[in-house]
């Protein structure tokens, strides 16, 4: 590129000599150094095209500010939703948006199959208003993706505080999958600070898969998965810099909808939240969470599974619940079977003012293997059961007040089951307008207070 023109001191733009160079069947290698663009580079309807570091070198792409940038406010446009490319390698960049009011949409590729995006590292906060800094669609049901070490870390601020305040709601996402995604995108080791509109926004119908990668303090989630099959695995998503100045939530995961969606091997860790840790949504037809661990401090309650989420199970799970919330609240009636099983409850969270560690009003629950210590005062207490067909089962509960409540609820089966109070209470209690409730070789040392 410098061959062709391109100023790797970074005075003269570079855009206009990668637009003439840009072409099918192209390879544009840049040599070490600082190339200054101030306008969008748009290549559509193409094949095989390739834009990379040469051989490894430290190349690092200067956008223009907000004032100066000239058009639409993305440095590169590979192929649009109606006219897609084909095979596009891009892979190597430092974009360096330190600059006040800078901010630049570095990628927005939408290709029929074969992307491959690699080790672009943003740097500087994005604060100039604009959409964040990738885009990426395989259009293609049949086609795939891979978008690898993508990191912004220093995420973006809220519109109003930019110079372009009210053209993006509320603040710009860190990477973004939209409604024409329809084959197959894994997300590879990415890095997304905190921004005011989403971390990862996977909204779709097609497959995302999150493998590894950390993501932060993002409004609505740093994780927002809405697709139609999707996993994120062995990623960590954190929420430690909570935003108390504005009415917004914070959510590590959020599970917006989709046929099928996994969580596996993943860390959670929110000491200070102002949103569930990990959120289920009515839209999600099945989700299924194993192999997680998840630290929750403040007053939010950890896992939530809205009324109209489907079948969700949780399985070999831990999680530290020290905030005077719910660990678990199943909402819903009969929207799709719950099951925790081998999941472990710890941390001291208060009784006051939420006092059960899990709240269920869902309809067709098991609770197998379950480990409940919650040491905390003013009468903690395990689970409480509120619907009907539940199955607790080879399970233990260590708990301030009464470790077992079954509440207006019928069909209710525990067994194999030790439950005892730390203070003086019961092990259970049935409270008068329950049904029926079978016991069968359980430990309960504080007895049963059956009210029926």
């Amino acid at each position: 590129m410098v061959d062709a023109g391109a100023d790797p001191e970074g005075n003269e733009s570079a855009s206009p000599v990668i637009q003439d160079e840009i072409d099918d069947d192209t390879l544009l290698k840049f040599p070490e150094g600082e190339y200054y663009m101030d306008e969008q580079v748009r290549f559509t309807s193409f094949e095989n095209v390739g834009i990379v570091s040469e051989d490894g070198a430290e190349v690092t792409l200067v956008p223009a500010n907000y004032h100066e940038f000239d058009g639409p406010p993305r440095l590169f446009r590979l192929g649009t939703s109606e006219n897609p490319g084909r095979d596009l390698h891009f892979e190597g960049f430092y974009v360096d948006q330190t600059a006040e009011d800078t901010g630049i949409r570095v990628i927005n590729a939408e290709v029929e199959d074969g992307l491959y995006v690699g080790s672009v590292f943003i740097h500087g906060e994005h604060d100039s208003g604009t959409w964040g800094p990738g885009l990426f669609n395989v259009v293609d049901s049949n086609g795939e993706g891979v978008v690898e070490c993508f990191r912004a870390f220093d995420g973006g601020v809220f519109s109003d505080e930019t110079p372009n305040s009210g053209t993006v709601r509320r603040g710009s996402s860190g990477i973004h999958v939209n409604g024409n995604h329809r084959g197959t995108l894994t997300f590879k080791s990415c890095v997304l600070g905190g921004f005011a509109g989403t971390g990862l926004y996977a909204s779709s119908n097609g497959r995302v898969d999150v493998e590894g990668g950390w993501y932060e303090n993002s409004v609505t989630g740093s994780l927002r998965m809405g697709v139609s099959e999707g996993r994120i695995e062995d990623a960590v998503a954190v929420v430690d810099d909570p935003i108390e100045d504005r009415e917004v939530l914070q959510h590590p995961i959020r599970l917006d909808h989709g046929d099928r969606i996994e969580v596996e091997n993943v860390t959670i860790n929110t000491p200070d939240p102002n949103g569930n840790a990990l959120r289920v949504m009515e839209g999600v037809d099945e989700a299924t969470i194993s192999d997680t661990k998840i630290a929750v401090g403040g007053d939010s309650t950890a896992v939530r599974i809205d009324e109209g989420a489907g079948s969700t199970t949780f399985e070999n799970v831990e999680l530290e619940m020290n905030g005077d919330a719910y660990a678990f609240r199943i909402l819903g009636d009969d929207a799709g079977a719950v099951a925790l099983r081998n999941v472990d409850v710890t941390g001291d969270a208060s009784g006051s003012p939420v006092p059960p560690a899990i709240f269920c009003t869902r309809n067709d629950c098991d609770f197998e293997s379950l480990s409940v210590d919650q040491p905390g005062d003013e009468g903690r207490r395990g689970i409480e059961l509120r619907g009907e067909n539940y199955v607790v089962a080879d399970s233990e509960f260590d708990t301030t007040g009464v470790p077992i409540t079954v509440h207006n609820a019928d069909d209710v089966r525990i067994e194999n089951t030790y439950a005892q109070a730390y203070e003086d209470s019961y092990s259970l209690r049935i409270f008068d307008d329950s049904g029926t409730v079978n016991l069968e070789n359980n430990e309960f040392p504080d007895g049963v207070d059956d009210r029926r």
